[in-house]
């Protein structure tokens, strides 16, 4: 099942699900449901038949086209947590060895952002670089959850772009700042439900700039898959539902070109995984 949040006709934020080419209304249909995603998240064990009988009588079904604007599945996550340096040809890029630790760093609320709309080069920096990446969105609270029962705490998964700021970013031994640029999260453009996806870890995933393939792999690359990471990071904090997680990204990124190549005004960056979906945006410069 494909769970996205859109505005339809210029209305007010509404779940649908993504249904062969349409999407069906909840909020009509089913009103009892939680009318936010985090809601429908934490609800899931009691809702998904609701919402699975909406879609069988599709009471309330619009068709995919310009009248509907979809916006970031979850609005304002908990947490938001990224992964950095997990894939082998991104490691080796930097020039670093394979971490035996897991390498983490948060990204903030105001990173994120639809799927489709621009993205911005902010007046702070030039050096603007993307990062595709597997994006999982955590279904119930636990923590210390062995990797054995991770794929339990998992709703589903969408694609997501880690924006950077490389020059902020290196600028200290912490992330953070290069990373929480406004609108440099996107995730999207929907969630799929981790009952359709089965094992997460045999995804093609890419991202294409201005036509031109720019990172190329498959999830099985991961060098700490999703239910390592979620094991980690459930011993350092309790994980809640609608907590979304950026896996890490392949390697192709700008700043590794020969010479960097970085993002300029009307670059166009594509960030696809098979089976999920793609995001499509054009970045443009800061008001």
């Amino acid at each position: 099942m494909k769970l996205a949040t859109v505005s339809i006709r210029g209305g007010s934020p509404e779940i649908v699900v993504v249904d062969d080419g349409r999407l069906v209304r909840l909020k009509a249909a089913q009103p009892e449901l939680p009318t936010t995603m985090i809601g429908l998240i934490a609800a899931w064990d009691t809702a998904r038949a609701v919402v699975q009988r909406a879609v069988a009588q599709s009471a309330d079904v619009v068709d995919l086209d310009r009248s509907v604007r979809f916006l970031a599945p979850i609005e304002r996550p908990g947490k938001i947590m990224a992964m950095g340096l997990n894939y082998a040809d991104h490691v080796a890029e930097a020039g670093l060895e394979v971490p035996k630790h897991q390498v983490w760093f948060c990204k903030q609320p105001n990173t994120v952002h639809p799927p489709y709309e621009p993205i911005q080069i902010p007046k702070a920096s030039t050096a603007i670089d993307y990062e595709v990446e597997l994006v999982f969105i955590v279904g119930k609270r636990g923590r210390h959850i062995p990797k054995g029962e991770a794929s339990g705490y998992v709703f589903g998964y969408c694609v997501g772009n880690d924006v950077t700021v490389r020059d902020w970013q290196m600028r200290t031994p912490q992330w953070v700042l290069g990373k929480s640029f406004d609108t440099h999260g996107p995730f999207g453009p929907w969630i799929t439900t981790a009952d359709e996806i089965g094992d997460p870890h045999r995804l093609g995933i890419r991202s294409i700039v201005n036509d031109e393939v720019r990172q190329q792999s498959n999830t099985r690359e991961l060098i700490f898959n999703v239910f390592e990471q979620i094991e980690y990071l459930s011993e350092a904090m309790t994980l809640e539902p609608g907590d979304i997680v950026f896996s890490g990204t392949p390697g192709g990124i700008g700043a590794a070109m020969k010479p960097p190549v970085f993002l300029k005004a009307g670059d166009r960056v594509r960030c696809e995984i098979d089976e999920l979906g793609a995001l499509d945006a054009v970045f443009e410069t800061e008001a």
